[in-house]
């Protein structure tokens, strides 16, 4: 399965999630950020590739569906609600990463 993982700048939340899922072996993990100064932008090609798109945000969802209404048609997307006031590899945004992606994938223990 597919996962592309969406934030803002892909620096903090994103890419914690991108490292975070991709040990686990059983998932092909990407991520991306919406604005203009991202690590990596995402792209249609993103969206296309992905089985499961999760964002961190409403605005994230509103952006993706208002750059890439055809792609993001027809796709997984789920909302995490989780806010950027977390750094890199953050313990608790692993945690919270984890319980709310749960809900969507199977997480190892």
């Amino acid at each position: 399965m597919k996962l592309l993982f969406i934030c803002s700048r892909n620096k903090w939340r994103s890419l914690t999630a991108e490292k975070i899922f991709e040990q686990y072996g059983m998932y092909d993990v990407r991520s991306a950020g919406t604005e203009e100064n991202a690590r990596i932008k995402v792209t249609a090609g993103h969206i296309g590739w992905a089985d499961k798109i999760f964002v961190m945000e409403k605005k994230h969802e509103q952006r993706l569906k208002s750059r890439f209404h055809q792609e993001v048609n027809g796709k997984c997307l789920i909302r995490l609600d989780i806010p950027d006031e977390y750094l890199f590899m953050d313990e608790d945004l692993i945690e919270l990463l984890k319980a709310r992606v749960s809900e969507y994938i199977e997480v190892p223990d």
